[in-house]
């Protein structure tokens, strides 16, 4: 009893500090109503759903005890059963009350998993829309219909567990008998059971009624929702069912006068006959026999429901398609119409840049950037550019191993510094980004903020801040060494917890299993604990019914770094609308190999919308909930239950607006069902000829999705380039030319409280099926074999490729970008070379364009468009003589890409000794060009040094400086071939 004691003891306590921190959490937030509205709400299904279940099962077994008879029959049985009535007896009080109370507590856990059923059922909605087969408001059966299964499902729960109370109890104590002429039970024991039986089989009833609504969002062979076997076969079946459970309750509670089992037992047998019958057998001869042969004309009615339902429900209904066939030829001056559009054509691929953002404005080890970069737009002056954002993040994984303690981990090294932005169309001439915000401290074009990053993607788990303001600064700011190698900070944000106070160390040490919180002098009356850092996680956490974005992105406005997380609104009870898989749907390369972004979570749904925009403060850790579709039925009943979590619209600020974007996990979701749901015809979606799919990402391994891009990008109904998400897909099977390109108004507006018009707008160019274009696939495939002449270089694009990565040095594929410029597709890749080493990064170093048939390649955008139309593109390309000096803080470093010819044509220096060395170089090239042909890799290398000797002293008599000899922090990072 000590060590139950004990054990009960520590729960206790565990379960208290878990609850206590919580709700300091909660309360530091301000979102103290949360709490309290989640935790009443469990704690009363806990409390309701436990005593229901074991008061039920509590009253059977005193019931069954009570009215035990007084002389049971003497026979063997109830001899042997004696025995045990006799062990059992001193323990019969105790399991009167343990076998309730532990059902007890096993159902009302149970209950607590329902409570957002509870409450968006106690604040129901109006949809204002019907189905066409119950004429029921879809409210019933988003928000009413699953309350009534869940209620339905827990009585059928406690009635069984009640029913084999009871049989157990009648017969341990002679209500029910086994004889010679079967069994025997007493006339208690009768009324009981029959009673219990009738109600049980009343409750089936009412599931086999209610299972006639589940059918519209039930999955049948072509899609979800009532069809023809499910309206003629099934609907009528379970009306019968449920009819037949009323008689066959009535034959259970008419034992208790007819005093014989007989009827009841034939009735539920009957019963269980029919729901084969009429459940299982009679659909499949529906479907078999009436429904296969003519199925098409059969199914038409229905599949048209489910196309009008899903497109509903997915915000899918006002979708423009428009025929396009673009044109293959190519001619001098044909962008000269899209000059706005070329010059924003984003080269920087969010997903490579990462390595080179950390090399270049890292700084130190322990900061790092996530893996995927984010993709926004800045208005800087007059100009809007697209912008490659990424957080400068303390990761503890980087602190040296000698400086890791627990003062360190948690109360020196506490937080980030600063933002990082590179224009998405500008390069330096050895291929690195140009930022627009960079450096520690921060400077650049994004005006002064706040840089302390105390809250983020990869904050430390917790940290200790904060305290005496004229007392030490322990928090580890950003390495200085003109201020004695670094500076430090105190936290003063006001985010976070106080725990000062003795209870709160306790609570926290036993929270985290640390005893440091208990005896560590470094805390003091000021500290504040933070912890639940990672924006998606407090997000989830102050609106637990939301599902939240697998992609938060940080944006500058206001003077804060503000985390913008996407939230949705969802439901599986949408009628006749396509269930899909959230996980799936969100999957893609990205997905799969970055650390930072993650599929949404929430299994299968047929309803969504982005309900909600939400920004998490990088310093204080503020949330705030935004209703940003205040239509949406869904989120007016989460607003109602949780009332003042959520500010309107009207309360977004422009400069935040201007940031708001559309979401990529919504657009992915929609762009997987649009696969299908792009027809409109029945007879097309039945057939299925015309179904689309995304391809694969040619760069992913596991054969993923390739992701949207958010790209600005005209239509050909748009006058002027606009911020949109991107995607094409290619027909189902094998082949791989191009069937659809769709965009989605991406840019919110910079207008205060309200979205731009065309916000959230679906365009669809669908390719015509009587002719061949290509695809990415294919064009990706042209790529690897091209012939196609750098017009800088002079080399071909398999030439680059394969001396690259002969050399030492990878070659990454970038984005593959899609435009409808020209009368036509414009593909866009940029080549990315990352030379050999730990501490290299890739470098943009070459642009492969596709138009038509047609394939050019360049160093920069518009020397590749140049090439591929004729000389003349007609539109400046951004990346073209837009910055020519190395970013803050890197080395020039020869390309790895650069042929010592393109080099001395490019040098134009009169001085002996340059001319001298480049031809040396240009010797050496040649040869090693020879001795790579012939396969010779041993003189093959020897060329390389003897060619690098020579670049050097180039470099060195220009007055240059050799990557050797760099200033960079990194001088491995930019070597060169």
């Amino acid at each position: 009893m000590v060590i139950c004691a004990l054990v009960v003891l520590v729960v206790a306590v565990q379960v208290w500090a878990n609850v206590w921190t919580t709700k300091l959490w909660f309360d530091s937030l301000g979102y103290a109503s949360v709490f309290r509205i989640e935790y009443l709400t469990k704690a009363i299904l806990f409390v309701v759903g436990g005593l229901f279940v074991g008061g039920l099962i509590w009253v059977s077994m005193w019931l069954a005890f009570r009215h035990r008879p007084v002389y049971a029959p003497s026979t063997s049985e109830m001899d042997a059963m004696d025995r045990y009535r006799e062990a059992i007896e001193p323990f019969r009080r105790a399991t009167f009350w343990v076998v309730p109370l532990a059902f007890g507590v096993f159902s009302g856990s149970a209950a607590i998993g329902q409570w957002k059923v509870v409450l968006l059922w106690l604040h129901r909605q109006r949809f204002g829309t019907k189905d066409p087969e119950f004429h029921k408001d879809i409210g019933f059966y988003v928000f009413t219909l699953p309350w009534l299964q869940t209620v339905v499902s827990f009585l059928t729960m406690a009635l069984i567990l009640s029913a084999v109370a009871a049989l157990v109890m009648h017969y341990l104590y002679g209500g029910i008998s086994l004889h010679d002429k079967g069994v025997h039970t007493t006339g208690a024991a009768r009324i009981h059971l029959s009673v219990l039986f009738a109600v049980l089989v009343l409750v089936r009833g009412a599931a086999y009624w209610l299972g006639r609504y589940d059918q519209t969002a039930t999955d049948n062979s072509l899609f979800t929702g009532i069809d023809y076997t499910a309206q003629n076969a099934v609907l009528p079946a379970k009306a019968m069912l449920a009819a037949a459970a009323v008689i066959c309750a009535a034959l259970f509670v008419a034992t208790i006068w007819t005093r014989t089992w007989r009827l009841p037992i034939v009735g539920l047998a009957l019963l269980i006959v029919c729901a084969i019958v009429l459940g299982a057998i009679y659909p499949a001869l529906v479907q078999r026999l009436k429904v296969r042969g003519n199925e098409q004309a059969l199914q038409s009615p229905y599949i048209s429901q489910n196309l009008t339902a899903t497109k509903a429900a997915y915000g899918l209904d006002k979708v423009q398609v428009t025929p396009y066939t673009p044109t293959k030829s190519t001619s001098a001056g044909q962008l000269a119409q899209d000059a706005e559009t070329v010059p924003g054509i984003r080269l920087v691929d969010p997903s490579i840049v990462s390595p080179t953002f950390r090399q270049l404005q890292g700084q130190k080890s322990y900061y790092q950037f996530a893996n995927t970069l984010d993709v926004d737009r800045y208005k800087v002056g007059k100009q809007t550019d697209d912008v490659v954002i990424g957080v400068r993040e303390m990761s503890l994984a980087g602190v040296p191993a000698s400086q890791r303690n627990w003062v360190n981990d948690h109360m020196v090294y506490t937080h980030g510094f600063g933002v990082v932005a590179a224009y998405g169309n500008k390069r330096t001439d050895n291929g690195q980004p140009v930022f627009m915000e960079s450096g520690i401290p921060p400077t650049g074009k994004l005006g002064a903020f706040q840089p302390r990053i105390y809250f983020g993607e990869s904050s430390p788990q917790f940290s200790i801040v904060g305290g005496p303001k004229n007392g030490t600064k322990r928090e580890l700011d950003y390495p200085d060494s003109s201020s004695g190698g670094e500076q430090r900070t105190t936290y003063t944000g006001g985010g976070g917890v106080a725990m000062g106070s003795w209870p709160r160390r306790v609570a926290y040490a036993t929270k985290y299993h640390d005893l440091n919180f208990l005896f560590s002098g470094a805390i003091n009356p000021d500290s504040r604990i933070l912890d639940t850092r990672n924006p998606i996680d407090r997000v989830k956490k102050v609106a637990p019914w939301l599902t939240v974005d697998g992609d938060p992105y940080p944006v500058v406005e206001d003077g804060q770094v503000q985390w913008v997380v996407d939230g949705y609104t969802t439901s599986a009870h949408y009628p006749n609308s396509e269930l899909q898989s959230l996980g799936n749907a969100t999957s893609d390369s990205l997905t799969s190999q970055s650390d930072n972004l993650r599929t949404l979570a929430g299994g299968r749904i047929n309803y969504i919308r982005n309900s909600v925009k939400a920004t998490v403060n990088a310093y204080t850790g503020a949330v705030t909930l935004y209703a940003w579709d205040d239509t949406d039925p869904v989120l007016k009943a989460w607003m109602a239950a949780f009332p003042g979590t959520v500010k309107p619209m009207s309360d977004i600020s422009a400069n935040l607006m201007a940031h708001l974007r559309y979401p990529e996990d919504l657009f992915k979701v929609q762009r997987e069902l649009l696969t299908k749901y792009h027809v409109t015809d029945p007879g097309q979606f039945f057939q299925g000829n015309d179904q689309w799919q995304v391809p694969t990402d040619p760069s992913s391994k596991a054969g993923a999705q390739v992701p949207p891009y958010y790209l600005s990008v005209a239509m050909p109904d748009q006058t002027s380039p606009t911020f949109s998400l991107t995607t094409t897909y290619i027909p189902t099977g094998d082949r791989q030319n191009l069937s659809a390109f769709m965009t989605v108004d991406a840019d919110a507006g910079s207008t205060p409280g309200k979205k731009a018009p065309d916000y959230g707008t679906f365009r669809i160019l669908e390719m015509p099926r009587n002719v061949t274009i290509k695809g990415p696939g294919q064009f990706q495939n042209d790529i690897n074999s091209s012939q196609a002449v750098s017009p800088t270089t002079k080399q071909t694009l398999s030439q680059f490729l394969t001396y690259n990565k002969q050399v030492g040095s990878s070659v990454e594929e970038g984005n593959l970008l899609t435009l409808p410029v020209g009368g036509g597709l414009l593909y866009v890749e940029p080549i990315y070379v990352k030379a050999s080493g730990s501490t290299s990064f890739p470098l943009l170093q070459a642009v492969v364009v596709g138009f038509g048939d047609k394939l050019a390649w360049d160093t920069t955008l518009n020397g590749a468009l140049n090439s591929l139309f004729g000389g003349d593109s007609g539109a400046t390309a951004g990346d073209s003589g837009q910055a020519t000096a190395p970013s803050s803080g890197s080395a020039p470093s020869s390309s790895p890409s650069s042929s010592p010819s393109s080099s001395a044509k490019s040098s134009g220096t009169s001085n002996a000794a340059v001319r001298a060395a480049l031809a040396d170089a240009e010797k050496w090239y040649a040869k090693g060009q020879a001795d790579l042909k012939k396969g010779d890799f041993a003189a093959y290398g020897q060329d390389q040094k003897e060619l690098a000797a020579a670049l050097k002293r180039a470099i060195e008599a220009e007055g240059g400086t050799t990557p050797s000899s760099s200033s960079s922090p990194e001088p491995s990072s930019t070597g060169s071939n």
